[in-house]
């Protein structure tokens, strides 16, 4: 999958991904009470490049929705709430090192690039195990998470996913990439 270069959306695509966001955060109020909608859609409205990365979001099968508001920053906090890792972000290793290094069988892409791209952080393990407070996710896929330095230094990467009512976070070398793990992302509005 080949992402835009042009970070914008035309009018009519705006439009459409504010009225698809707004039916997500009304059927799901479990994942953002005490957060009205009306303030959401004013800080979409007014960071439109913002806009651009919940659209990659959307695309790539994240299904992103708003999941708490950070006071001290006066931000908004989407993350990936597919139910499953989102389908078009699987099958990557972890970050650029770790592709390069391998020399066959490579991976389309690589987690960390390609959350750069799309303008979105990777959820770290506090963040990955607050989303699953909000509902099952990763029942039958994995997420890449963000790695601690002295993991990602000694060859290691760390993903997550739910079996048996419990949330696990386990490890990997980074090369490693399998069609039923892909990356979970987050953005700050």
């Amino acid at each position: 999958m080949t992402l835009k270069s042009e970070k914008s959306l035309s009018s009519e695509q705006q439009e459409e991904l504010i009225n698809l966001l707004k039916l997500r955060f009304e059927k799901n109020t479990n994942r953002h009470l005490g957060i009205v909608w009306a303030h959401v859609e004013l800080k979409l409205r007014s960071n439109t490049e913002k806009l651009w990365s919940l659209n990659e979001m959307e695309l790539t099968g994240g299904e992103p929705d708003v999941v708490t508001y950070d006071e001290n920053t006066n931000e908004f906090i989407f993350y990936d709430c597919s139910a499953e890792s989102p389908k078009d972000r699987r099958s990557f290793c972890y970050d650029r090192e770790a592709l390069d290094a391998r020399k066959e069988h490579k991976p389309k892409n690589n987690a960390v690039e390609m959350a750069d791209v799309m303008g979105i952080e990777i959820l770290t393990e506090d963040e990955y195990r607050a989303l699953q407070q909000l509902g099952d996710f990763d029942l039958k896929t994995s997420s890449w998470l963000k790695t601690p330095e002295d993991i990602r230094k000694l060859g290691g990467a760390i993903f997550g996913d739910k079996r048996y009512n419990n949330v696990f976070v386990y490890h990997n070398g980074v090369q490693s990439y399998y069609a039923a793990r892909g990356f979970r992302g987050m953005l700050k509005i």
